[in-house]
């Protein structure tokens, strides 16, 4: 989901919740305090106002919220006035060739609005730069010696800068003007000689020169230039704006055209002198912003007035439509980079130290300039607020008063928010007149705004003057009220002053330290309050207005615990006989307290309401007399045979368990003990358990709450027992027999690879055969020493 989804269902739900919180009356009612019909539509487009005559409807008020209004005032007599928009002037968009003064860039271009205080009125303003828009751009130079070489370099360029100017547009005019600094010390070296020639081949300082006037006349520009002569000051900064003030509010003698963009290039490679710079030549007087050209183009009040602020300089760009675009050498950017930030519709290029690329520069800065608009106004430090927003061209819409990337010939369309809080106090300023425009333009919306901060009834003529009925004719009768002559005073004027003192009247109707006369709940005339009329049978009444018969306690939602126990007074219940309390809830009485032994509460508690209310120690009592306890054998046996009727009926539905009277009694699946609760439990013939609690509440009413199961022991099984042990001795004497033959396996498998294993290694030869013996037997003599032959040698 974006974000404008997200903003819409926001609103949405923040209007269906104003709407919630009116119906709900949760919000405060600023309408209710009014008491003319102007002061009453001027608080919010939600009040209204009822000028029917003699309305008093339970004394209903005159302004309130028009919803409710309908419920008790006459449809003709609610004055509820709308807003309005009126298109005054609504051309449609310049196309091509628009010829100067008849461009159209914004639309519409006059409207008229009528609109109630914290009212929201939407308008959109459409903007789209015209092709071939007429163009004045004056270059206005620094020529300080350090610019000599850039000025031979403008000269040489001028007809290009125009001839590339007359492709953006036909009707172009070029101007040009150079200034140096005051020409008082410690600007300018002030001994007569350097006056006269401060550098060699200089020509004698001055603060500004219109040295040629916006003309078409283009291709004289590079001759103006040329012929310029450059000049010399002492210190680093140079006396540039001195040149700006005048350059921008000498319209005549500069030429600039009311319909037209209006370029004003400020070329330098140093910084500037600002508002009270002027101090260190002995220069205190302000500068007042007014132009101060001679015939020849020179500034004349260089040496009489200060330098002028930034906020001066922004303010003749505001109001002139100039478009200021700085070309500054390398080490002067980031210091004009700042100054074009505060200043409005301005822009900052960098030049070379020969100025070689001004007219790369300028073509630059100029598109830079025409590719973005800048929705302003000049509502100024009043009360009425403006928002605006804009998709662009087609992007999100969002808050913003400027769209970027544009091109001649595409149109934007800003949407306005105009709201105002308050109305003046002075009626000649409940009609205002104020524009919107594009930065740097002269094309606007004029609107002229109607505060409607009073009513038609109130307008002159359609009043009721001495009318007989404001006590006869002591006053004015309009939108239903009077509003009373000199020394009356009162609904009705029927109060006279000229004998009484108002205020010690008014006075009067005061409560002691109360805020508010007649407790608020009522008008004072003359020194009495009359208390507003509510809806039988809800009454105010009282002196002051302070007593009403609807403000008492209530017990089980009833005022006093009803008529028969009591009535409110004055805000307090008025309790009948036998009842007490501040809600006449509490039996006026101790004989419900008191036990079969004549004690009260068993002497354990106090006797309140006609209720025990027990001590609390180390054994904690409870019960209607504060007689049982947690440890105490209570009412169980009193319960018992209740409790177990009760739990046999739920699965005997025809059994009657008499034996219970009245007793409530709860049945639960699962039972726990709570606070003051006593739990019982008792075992009945089948040996089976049942459980129950009992308790008093409040009013010490008994309450039982009881087990639904009995918890009964389960019954042997006999026959599985003896078949379990027969099956175990069984299966014991298998598994016995089953492990023997398993042993016995075993064992047999072992012998038999035993003697495998012999078998596989026994040797069957006749060496080794002991039951083999060879042929011939050869014997020894041992005390032969020959050698023995055997018979194969002797043959």
């Amino acid at each position: 989901m974006n974000k404008h989804k997200i903003a819409s269902l926001i609103s949405i739900f923040r209007i269906i919740f104003i709407i919630h919180i009116i119906f709900e009356g949760v919000i405060c009612n600023n309408c209710h305090s009014k008491e003319t019909c102007g002061q009453c539509i001027a608080e919010s487009d939600l009040c209204a106002w009822c000028t029917q005559a003699n309305f008093s409807v339970n004394g209903a008020p005159r302004c309130d919220f028009l919803t409710t209004l309908k419920e008790t005032c006459n449809a003709s007599d609610i004055v509820a006035p709308e807003g309005s928009l009126d298109l005054i002037k609504d051309m449609s968009l310049s196309d091509k060739g628009a010829k100067e003064g008849e461009a159209i860039q914004v639309k519409p271009q006059e409207i008229r609005i009528r609109l109630r205080p914290n009212s929201v009125q939407k308008l959109t303003v459409e903007f789209r730069q015209a092709v071939d828009y007429p163009i004045d751009l004056y270059y206005l130079m620094d020529l300080s010696n350090s610019m000599a070489d850039d000025k031979a370099k403008l000269a040489k360029l001028g007809n290009k800068l125009a001839e590339e100017m007359k492709t953006i547009t036909t009707n172009f005019k070029l101007g040009f003007g150079s200034f140096v600094d005051k020409t008082v010390a410690p600007y300018v070296n002030s001994h007569p000689y350097k006056l006269k020639e401060p550098c060699p081949k200089c020509a004698a300082p001055y603060g500004f020169r219109n040295n040629m006037r916006l003309s078409s006349k283009t291709r004289e520009f590079a001759t103006k230039v040329e012929n310029a002569p450059v000049s010399g000051n002492l210190d680093a900064p140079e006396g540039g704006f001195d040149a700006l003030m005048q350059a921008i509010v000498c319209k005549e003698e500069i030429g600039w055209r009311s319909k037209s963009r209006k370029l004003l290039v400020f070329s330098t490679d140093n910084a500037f002198h600002y508002a009270g710079d002027g101090k260190l030549g002995g220069i205190i007087a302000p500068n007042d912003e007014k132009c101060h050209l001679d015939k020849n183009g020179y500034y004349t009040m260089g040496a009489e007035l200060d330098y002028p602020s930034l906020s001066q300089i922004n303010r003749q760009i505001r109001d002139h439509k100039i478009n200021m675009i700085f070309a500054v050498t390398s080490d002067q950017v980031n210091l004009y980079e700042m100054l074009s930030k505060r200043l409005a519709g301005s822009s900052t290029g960098k030049l070379e130290n020969d100025s070689s690329n001004v007219v790369d520069l300028v073509r630059q800065q100029y598109d830079k300039i025409t590719s973005a608009v800048e929705m302003t106004d000049d509502i100024g430090d009043t009360n009425i607020k403006l928002s605006y927003y804009s998709s662009c061209l087609g992007g999100k819409k969002e808050q913003t008063n400027i769209c970027r990337g544009l091109k001649v010939g595409q149109n934007v369309t800003f949407e306005v928010d105009l709201e105002y809080a308050f109305c003046p106090q002075d009626p000649k300023e409940w009609t205002q007149t104020f524009h919107i425009f594009p930065v740097g333009l002269h094309d606007q919306l004029t609107i002229t705004l109607e505060m409607m901060c009073e009513c038609e009834c109130e307008q002159r003529g359609n009043e009721e003057v001495n009318s007989p009925k404001c006590s006869e004719g002591n006053g004015t009768f309009e939108c239903g009220i009077c509003n009373c002559n000199a020394q009356r005073y009162g609904k009705e004027c029927e109060c006279d002053a000229s004998d009484t003192d108002p205020f010690l009247e008014v006075k009067g109707c005061f409560n002691g330290d109360e805020s508010r006369p007649c407790s608020g709940a009522g008008k004072c005339r003359c020194g009495r309050c009359y208390c507003e009329k509510r809806p039988h049978p809800d009454e105010i009444y009282g002196t002051y207005c302070e007593c009403t018969n609807y403000g008492c306690d209530k017990k089980d939602g009833k005022l006093c615990n009803g008529p028969d126990h009591g009535v409110c007074d004055c805000g307090s219940c008025k309790c009948r006989k036998g009842w007490t309390g501040e809600d006449c809830g509490c039996r006026d009485t101790i004989d419900t307290c008191i036990n079969t032994n004549g004690e009260i509460c068993s002497g354990r508690g106090r006797c309140e309401c006609g209720s025990c209310v027990c001590d609390v120690g180390e054994q904690e009592y409870f019960g209607t007399f504060c007689d049982d306890c947690s440890t105490c054998p209570g009412m169980c046996n009193e319960l018992k045979d209740c409790a177990e009727c009760f739990i046999t009926s739920q699965k005997v539905p025809t059994l009657n368990c008499s034996v219970c009277g009245s007793y409530n009694i709860v049945p639960l699946d699962n039972i726990d003990v709570k606070e003051k609760e006593k739990q019982c439990s008792f075992v009945d013939d089948k040996k089976c358990r049942f459980i129950f609690n009992y308790s008093f509440d409040e009013h010490n009413q008994l309450r039982v709450r009881t087990k639904l199961q009995k918890e009964c022991p389960e019954p042997v099984a006999v026959v599985a027992i003896v078949s379990g042990v027969s099956g175990g001795v069984v299966a014991t004497g298998l598994f016995l027999l089953m492990l023997w033959k398993l042993l016995t396996v075993i064992h047999d498998r072992r012998e038999l690879a035993k003697f495998e294993k012999e078998r596989l290694m026994a040797k069957w030869n006749q060496g080794q055969n002991p039951l083999y013996k060879e042929v011939e037997t050869t014997y020894q003599n041992p005390a032969y020493g020959g050698t023995t032959k055997s018979m194969e040698q002797l043959g």
